[in-house]
């Protein structure tokens, strides 16, 4: 039994760290469209930063909830909410199930983590 919840506690921990992380390298593959267009090497590099501003983002957030996991709850369920306005994914499922339920998920997990802490 106290091996079982040991194992909970642990999926619990790092289940929402791998996820994150799996999330900011799948939302970062968008970022290499750039290398499609005909831009110079200075315009290509400021181009390939633009896009990765919402992974960059995620990182940051990754890192304040991985010691504090009741904020990053709500950072990421947030977080979700603000992807779903701007990238529209209120109005297209696909882009809903895309980019909105994983930071629910994500953040969901975090406050469980928090939770199961205490």
């Amino acid at each position: 039994m106290v091996r079982k919840k040991k194992n909970q506690k642990k999926f619990l921990y790092w289940t929402p760290r791998i996820l994150g992380i799996i999330f900011i390298i799948f939302i970062s593959i968008f970022a290499l469209d750039v290398f499609g267009e005909n831009y110079k090497p200075l315009q290509l590099i400021i181009a390939l930063f633009m896009h990765l501003i919402p992974s960059i983002i995620i990182t940051i957030f990754l890192i304040i909830s991985w010691k504090h996991e009741k904020i990053g709850g709500y950072i990421f369920i947030t977080l979700g909410i603000i992807f779903g306005f701007f990238f529209e994914a209120f109005f297209h499922i696909a882009s809903f199930v895309v980019l909105v339920i994983p930071l629910w998920i994500i953040g969901i997990l975090f406050f469980l983590n928090s939770r199961n802490k205490k």
